[in-house]
């Protein structure tokens, strides 16, 4: 069994260049505890997505939220997880689905940015849920046409990802594999990998030339 303290609070990110204490604490977590979480803390993570930036202001995004004071509906969500998603976040007390309306509101013509704006509401949910002590892990593993046929989604609407939500948990109470990428190292690629300039895949001096 591998060893593991309170991972919770020790997997800041290792940064090349500081940033945010925040942004260093935000993770996505496989053990979450069963504390619920308070509803204006949850409002108040729904509120941060709803001041998110996005193309002409048409805040293509919608939420779909499951919390375990509501058992029946939190199952509903949990369904529509592929199996290896439920193992672990069948532990978290609210699962949330984030939708993405894909045609501009403005002219009816395809919003190909929504998706990205979607994104971006979510990463400023993250964000204020750390701020409150809560973390966030969102998840491509779900099965789409399911949600879409559970939820009775409309036409011009797509899923994006499926969301646990709550506070940080026991890592024993995972099994041997999850507890293994629970306690893996956090890494990230170098910014020299993906800051360019001049022409495409040629790093920028910008971070060629750090000290």
């Amino acid at each position: 069994m591998l060893e593991s303290n309170d991972i919770g609070i020790n997997k800041q990110a290792d940064t090349q260049s500081p940033i945010h204490e925040l942004l260093q604490q935000r993770r996505s977590p496989l053990a979450f505890s069963e504390r619920m979480v308070e509803p204006e803390k949850l409002l108040s993570v729904l509120e941060a997505a709803r001041w998110a930036a996005s193309s002409y202001n048409e805040q293509p995004w919608s939420f779909i939220v499951a919390t375990k004071d509501n058992q029946g509906e939190f199952e509903r969500l949990l369904g529509c997880l592929v199996e290896a998603n439920q193992e672990w976040a069948k532990n978290a007390p609210v699962l949330i689905l984030s939708v993405a309306k894909l045609h501009f509101e403005r002219n009816g013509k395809e919003n190909r940015h929504a998706f990205h704006d979607v994104g971006a509401a979510v990463t400023e949910m993250a964000i204020q849920a750390t701020a409150l002590g809560l973390f966030i892990h969102q998840m491509a593993g779900f099965d789409v046409p399911k949600a879409k046929e559970v939820y009775g989604i409309s036409e011009g609407y797509e899923p994006v990802a499926a969301i646990a939500l709550g506070y940080i948990g026991n890592s024993e109470s995972l099994s041997e594999k999850l507890l293994q990428r629970e306690l893996a190292q956090r890494t990230r690629k170098p910014l020299e990998t993906f800051v360019f300039s001049g022409s495409w895949n040629q790093a920028s001096p910008l971070v060629t030339n750090q000290e």
